[in-house]
């Protein structure tokens, strides 16, 4: 029996193949590219007018994830990937006086390889170990004193899907100590409820995108600042002054002026295609009911289906096991680790399961749109994998 949701996904093929890649890239409803074509037309018929078309799309995506955030659209800035924004956030910290970074090795590589990269000119990076998860905003926060520039954690682990607790205290020594928080939300946000207030982190900045839950594409990413910010990024894009624009320049050298809050952060020129089809996407999820409430409901269901499935294997749990941890505690897909992880990723896809694989962790995603038959079938697929038989 078909998921009924999978009825607007029929571009994606979502019924003819079983698509776990829920955590990674889920498939997106036919409504985004009905939102495609009208980018191209509003190009064709408008040329260069069409941007105020295409701006429009960005305000409603903006609306979009401040709606996933509990905050509001004036704190959003949009961008094309989290990179962008995050190095365009970095360079507005005082880093001439402080060099002192803080994170974690749990990072995913858009992070992991700029600290890399910032450590060989000089700056001092400290990785707290990731794990145990239970512990590690308290690792941090011990980590955090006057010399730190910035702290540098995810809200979810992207190799295992484990939920980091405690954030608001390392908000609450950030603040202490007058050091920057960022906070990768991308494993978090639309398949496990995210709140600022609730969560205590009201004064981090936040970053995320559209690619994997939110079901947005490429193209699709924000970083959320806290209200009442003054930045002044070194890495500036003229989007960034838009509203002086037609101000004239008087001098040869003027000061560069920027935006107020989020608008500091706004890049250059860009492709508007995505942002049309993000907002045609957040609101097919409106109109469907898919809240991130719901939303979470489903992943508990679906991964606790793949979960005891894939414990009543009989093999070696060096072969296979479950990442354990408490369902509360796992976001929005199953850790499954094996030194044969890739090679279990790739015959998995030769009988039409995607799924994908980080090191020694196996790693399936399901989504909203996926049947419990189907979850079922790549069980048993996944066991015939494994042994063989």
């Amino acid at each position: 029996m078909p998921n009924p949701l999978a009825a607007h996904y029929s571009r994606f093929r979502v019924t003819e193949r079983i698509l776990l890649t829920g955590h990674s890239h889920q498939a997106w409803p036919d409504v985004a590219f009905e939102a495609q074509q009208r980018a191209w037309l509003d190009a064709a018929e408008l040329v260069d007018d069409k941007w105020a078309h295409a701006f429009e799309q960005a305000a409603r995506v903006r609306a979009g994830f401040a709606r996933l955030l509990g905050d509001t659209p004036e704190n959003i800035a949009l961008g094309q990937n989290t990179h962008e924004l995050v190095t365009r956030w970095l360079s507005a910290l005082p880093f001439t006086t402080r060099r002192r970074i803080v994170t974690t090795t749990g990072e995913f590589h858009t992070i992991r390889r700029q600290l890399d990269r910032l450590a060989e000119e000089g700056f001092e990076i400290v990785r707290v170990p990731a794990r145990p998860v239970e512990a590690l905003s308290e690792r941090l926060a011990g980590e955090i004193d006057d010399r730190t520039l910035a702290v540098m954690v995810s809200s979810v682990l992207f190799e295992t899907a484990e939920i980091v607790p405690g954030l608001h205290g390392v908000a609450r020594a950030c603040e202490r100590h007058g050091v920057a928080l960022l906070v990768d939300a991308y494993h978090h946000l639309n398949v496990v409820p995210f709140d600022l207030r609730a969560m205590g982190i009201e004064s981090a900045v936040v970053t995320g995108g559209g690619y994997k839950y939110c079901q947005l594409g490429e193209g699709n990413c924000f970083l959320r600042v806290p209200p009442g910010t003054r930045l002044r990024p070194v890495l500036t894009g003229w989007f960034a002054e838009f509203d002086r624009l037609g101000h004239p320049i008087k001098a040869a050298h003027p000061t560069v002026s920027y935006g107020a809050g989020a608008v500091a952060l706004a890049g250059a020129t860009y492709d508007p295609t995505s942002h049309y089809r993000a907002a045609a996407v957040f609101d097919f999820h409106v109109a469907q009911g898919l809240t991130p409430a719901r939303l979470r409901a489903i992943s508990v269901h679906q991964v606790r289906l793949l979960e005891r499935g894939i414990a009543a294997f009989d093999v070696d749990p060096a072969m296979c096991q479950v990442v354990e941890m408490p369902t509360d505690r796992r976001a929005g897909f199953l850790a499954i680790r094996s030194h044969r992880a890739a090679d279990l990723a790739q015959a998995l896809r030769q009988h039409a399961v995607f799924a994908d694989a980080r090191g020694d962790v196996l790693r399936l995603g399901p989504a909203p749109y996926v049947s419990d038959e189907q979850l079922q079938e790549a069980v048993a697929k996944l066991s015939r994998a494994v042994t063989g038989v």
